[in-house]
């Protein structure tokens, strides 16, 4: 009798690779890793336990991103060939379109908030609900599955959308799913409160009602004009016009599906510059002989400068096990004091910003980054 990992690396093993990873290997010859074996799901809540640190606050909902330039370092990631290992990021799941591209072993979700772990949990769920990417944003935004789901597998993300859209809102369907949701994450063995499995209800809610025309929003200030919908962010491509988001295409939300059902994406609840949580996602990194892929941090880092923490998180990423192709991803938002960036694409309040890992350790080690200007301007690998 074959067990739930053999299956589920034979069944990975037969999807094809991405488009993202069949130009990376064409420019740099990097070999994809095979499969991580997959962990039970004791072992998942353990590791997810033994890396977390007590929760803090932030005064936005992160329930998506809103960062509309997420996918334009996919390019200059495919040419350093930036693949597999281990992916550590921040946020909701603007990290599912990198870890479809990337195709890492393992990938950990560090979030100083534990509500973000209790989404990531919802998302879980839904991931192993859903057959496929259709299915997948019909259960997420509470609307009936179509009963030719399986036809949509090779349409375009902006038939998928177009379909979502003209959707009616369907409570029955919502019900339903939100039963079957708290059934499955109390089984994934990470302790939940009564108040934190209201908490995943009510981030479910907030998808059912808003739909696709989903936004950041921040407390007690409306969303702005220019953060962009959930709809916005799955039509969203790279700098060369790829569309690229986890559920453009069938291929890459298999993977993430796959990953999700082996329990080798683990969310965490840490502070960047605590002194626990990211050193110890380097010690199982270093245990399980992986080497970091990407690290992506969001704006993090403006916020680290501000309290003083930085060097604190600097020192950490410099115990991470990396390589010459192991980069930083980092979003950088123009206006007020700071300005534009020289790399900022017209369109986008947000520009991503790629950099080695190498370089930012070699920098931060020799105290280079006394300002956030420093760190936003100096060694940004060229994305076009």
């Amino acid at each position: 009798m074959l067990t739930k990992s053999v299956v589920g690396a034979l069944l990975l093993a037969a999807l094809p690779v991405s488009a993202y990873q069949q130009d990376a290997a064409h420019a740099t010859a990097y070999p994809t890793q095979q499969l991580a074996p997959a962990l039970s799901d004791s072992a998942f809540a353990a590791l997810s336990a033994r890396i977390s640190e007590p929760g803090g606050f932030f005064d936005s909902d992160n329930l998506i991103s809103n960062e509309s330039s997420y996918l334009h370092v996919l390019g200059a990631m495919r040419r350093l060939g930036v693949t597999g290992g281990a992916y550590i990021g921040v946020g909701p799941d603007q990290s599912f379109s990198y870890i479809a591209q990337i195709r890492p072993r393992i990938a950990f979700i560090v979030d100083i908030r534990r509500d973000n772990l209790l989404q990531h949990l919802l998302f879980k769920a839904l991931f192993e609900m859903a057959h496929d990417r259709v299915e997948y944003l019909a259960l997420l935004t509470g609307r009936a599955i179509p009963n030719d789901a399986a036809q949509w597998k090779r349409k375009s993300i902006a038939d998928v959308v177009e379909l979502i859209d003209k959707t009616p809102a369907d409570a029955d369907q919502y019900e339903t799913s939100r039963a079957m949701i708290r059934t499955k994450v109390k089984r994934y063995g990470i302790p939940l409160t009564p108040a934190e499995l209201e908490t995943i209800d009510h981030i479910h809610q907030a998808f059912f009602e808003a739909g696709l025309g989903l936004q950041f929003t921040s407390l007690g200030r409306a969303p702005r004009p220019y953060y962009p919908t959930l709809r916005s962010l799955l039509l969203e491509h790279d700098l060369a016009g790829k569309q690229l988001s986890y559920l453009a295409t069938e291929d890459a939300f298999q993977f993430v599906k796959s990953l999700e059902g082996r329990n080798l994406i683990v969310p965490v609840v840490g502070n960047l510059a605590g002194d626990h949580a990211l050193r110890e996602i380097g010690k199982v990194m270093t245990e399980r002989g992986e080497t970091l892929s990407a690290l992506y941090v969001s704006n993090v880092e403006f916020y680290l400068m501000r309290e003083g923490s930085f060097d604190a998180f600097s020192a950490s990423v410099r115990t991470l096990p990396h390589d010459s192709r192991s980069v930083i991803i980092r979003s950088y938002f123009g206006g007020g004091f700071y300005g534009s960036h020289p790399q900022s694409v017209p369109g986008y309040f947000s520009t991503q910003l790629l950099q080695t890992v190498d370089s930012f350790v070699s920098e931060s080690a020799k105290g280079g980054y006394a300002t956030y200007m420093d760190l936003v301007s100096k060694h940004n690998l060229e994305l076009k």
